[in-house]
């Protein structure tokens, strides 16, 4: 069993930043890696971001250039840093570790 806390969500304003911190209970390593979701109203869970076992990253085109998935393995941490915020990134991000989800932080970006 692995217990995921996600930290750090909140209201921004558009062009702010927020980093998003996930702990895990237990290692953070898994052959998928480790990823972040999200959710907006009245729309499907995405992913928005991955990090692999040897480090390389992947990012939902909405996000590229504008968010970093980052990991501190010996924190069992996983950080999302979001610069450049604008209205549509706000949702429920959630840290997703294979078939372990986290509880979700909310994200409102808003004048």
């Amino acid at each position: 069993q692995v217990q995921l806390v996600e930290s750090g969500g909140g209201l921004v304003q558009p062009g702010g930043s927020l980093r998003l911190s996930c702990a895990a209970s237990r290692s953070i390593f898994s052959i998928n890696g480790m990823a972040w979701y999200r959710q907006a109203p009245g729309k499907e869970r995405e992913e928005v971001a991955r990090i692999l076992p040897g480090g390389s990253t992947m990012y939902a085109d909405s996000v590229k250039g504008r968010f970093t998935i980052s990991r501190d393995n010996a924190k069992s941490t996983v950080y999302l840093q979001m610069n450049s915020l604008k209205s549509e990134d706000t949702a429920v991000y959630y840290c997703n570790r294979g078939s372990y989800w986290g509880q979700g932080t909310q994200v409102t970006v808003s004048s």
